[in-house]
């Protein structure tokens, strides 16, 4: 009889915490007027460099914006920002975000662990409280868009993003070859079991202007990611082009839109993110 009286408290005390979490994710959720995750079939696509450089376009057009890495074990958000450190807690006990700029701010697992090369050995249940986590005990303040960068493929965290965020927007990233929209509509297929909005497909990688002959190579293909959408019936937001200096300015943790404002990279962000702020 002690046994189950004391199995019955446990049980108790679980369904408080879980009410309490509820009702942190819904109470913030609530100050985020728009919510979109970044995603993709497999990795190597550029996918977090999409959702990086998608909120730094919207913070120079003057919005709040923060970044949610759920990408638990590859974070590479704050590194791609320049962030280094842990968050700290504020009077209301609630986490601050990492600042990147007045208008951007991050929250990713490489700010909770003490050294950036921990390895986060994780099953789903322990991920689905991280990500509830991120949301409900995170100070986000009132935001006009949370970019949620996940992990490749259909997994736990992109689960978890749909049945936590019902109204979320999914952005789906690709690469133009075959190999890579075989999987991206395995990212279509999910959205549309999980019965989550598709905002619409963005082909990454398509293309690189040679930089002495100026003339176009088309590294992966080119197109791929259109006819793709198109067959899916789902939007098509564009072309991002390959550049060297991306790479180099994801590596040293600058901002590529600062540094070259005038390329053809950060004229296609700019692209979509205007397409997104349109839904203000």
């Amino acid at each position: 009889m002690v046994q189950i009286q004391s199995s019955m408290r446990k049980t108790g005390q679980q369904d408080h915490s879980q009410a309490k979490r509820d009702a942190d994710v819904k109470g913030a959720l609530g100050r985020i007027k728009h919510k979109f995750i970044v995603m993709s079939g497999k990795g190597g696509v550029g996918k977090t460099s999409t959702a990086v450089n998608l909120s730094l376009t919207l913070a120079s057009m003057g919005r709040q914006v923060g970044i949610m890495d759920v990408d638990l074990h590859g974070p590479d958000v704050p590194r791609m920002l320049g962030l280094s450190g842990m968050l700290d807690l504020g009077a209301n006990r609630k986490l601050n975000p990492m600042r990147f700029s007045k208008n951007l701010r991050a929250v990713s697992i490489e700010s909770l662990t003490p050294t950036r090369d921990e390895a986060i050995i994780w099953r789903g249940p322990v991920k689905y409280a991280a990500i509830q986590q991120f949301i409900g005990e995170v100070d986000w303040g009132d935001l006009d868009f949370l970019i949620i960068d996940a992990p490749p493929g259909t997994g736990d965290e992109p689960l978890t993003v749909a049945q936590t965020i019902p109204d979320a927007k999914a952005i789906i990233v690709t690469t133009p070859q075959e190999v890579s929209l075989a999987d991206v509509r395995k990212s279509i297929n999910f959205c549309k079991t999980v019965k989550m909005e598709i905002f619409g497909l963005i082909e990454n990688m398509s293309g690189l202007a040679c930089p002495h002959c100026h003339s176009f190579i088309d590294l992966f293909g080119s197109g791929g990611g259109e006819k793709t959408a198109i067959a899916a019936g789902i939007p098509f937001l564009g072309k991002i082009p390959f550049d060297q200096k991306m790479v180099a300015c994801g590596d040293a943790g600058v901002s590529y839109q600062q540094q070259h404002q005038d390329s053809p990279v950060s004229e296609a962000f700019r692209a979509v993110a205007q397409r997104m702020d349109q839904l203000l």
